[in-house]
């Protein structure tokens, strides 16, 4: 189930572009971390009534200004400045994701994070999961590897788990709600049910926990592009399985399941029974 290597990719053009997304990621912490546990942060309702704050749409802006100052030729996707395109359709593509959690970063919580992904062709080729209030960091790039880095130590390679059953296995997710809308309830509670632990660590957090190792699963019912795009080429790297709910390995998907590949297909099995969302 891993993704095909897109033909044409230079190895050396990812590299250059994940150098930069390393060095503006620690940019961008600068722009959110003033906001993080503020009292007078001011948090505005976006059009499908989800929360947006100045931080995002700052921390936004910054990443754009870089990427397009260093790789004039590539399209930038972000959640909240929308849409440039590139001068070559078959080209690089930046994804962005400023603030992956906006809920737990307005109200405190530590468990959000900066997503960073570059496309190729249409296939995510590096992604990189930055945790600015814990001081953690994730990321890879297409047959590099992938790598951890904790409380600026140096870097370690990043590995999933070997739990091999779902009985032993700890299930991560973000909560009921996302099943209630999709009305997919049932796939959580059986999950849920045979995993050996389910806890609720959800947004970006969860699948970086699942990167290292720390955790063995994690579903979301709902995603966008910007949520996922990062995530697959740092699971797979990592020597687990980055999913749509049927299975397809694609970040172009409204759900995805992350696990350590040993337990994938039984996970599918379990939503594959529920007539989840295609």
């Amino acid at each position: 189930m891993r993704t095909k290597r897109p033909v044409g990719l230079d190895d050396g053009e990812v590299a250059r572009r994940l150098d930069m997304a390393l060095e503006i990621v620690e940019e961008v912490e600068g722009v959110i971390i003033p906001h993080f546990q503020s009292p007078d942060l001011l948090v505005e309702t976006k059009s499908d009534d989800s929360p947006v704050t100045v931080a995002d749409r700052d921390a936004e802006a910054l990443l754009r200004q870089r990427i397009e100052s260093a790789f004039p030729g590539d399209g930038i996707l972000g959640e909240e400045h929308g849409e440039k395109i590139g001068s070559n359709a078959e080209g690089f593509r930046w994804i962005l994701d400023p603030i992956d959690g906006t809920e737990s970063f307005i109200r405190g919580v530590p468990l959000f994070g900066t997503l960073i992904a570059v496309e190729y062709a249409g296939s995510s080729v590096a992604g990189v999961i930055n945790l600015p209030a814990l001081e953690e960091m994730v990321y890879a790039s297409r047959d590099q590897g992938a790598w951890h880095v904790a409380r600026h130590q140096d870097r370690i390679p990043a590995k999933v788990s070997r739990v091999s059953s779902l009985q032993r296995a700890l299930f991560t997710s973000g909560g009921a709600d996302g099943y209630k809308y999709v009305d997919r309830m049932e796939a959580y509670d059986q999950v849920a049910a045979v995993c050996g632990k389910a806890r609720g660590w959800g947004d970006c957090y969860g699948y970086y926990l699942v990167a290292v190792g720390r955790a063995d699963l994690m579903i979301d019912p709902i995603m966008n592009l910007w949520d996922t795009a990062a995530l697959l080429p740092i699971i797979e790297e990592a020597g687990g399985t980055y999913t749509d709910w049927t299975g397809v390995a694609t970040t172009h998907t409204s759900n995805a399941v992350a696990t350590n590949g040993l337990i994938h297909e039984d996970v599918l099995r379990i939503l594959r029974s529920n007539n989840a969302p295609k």
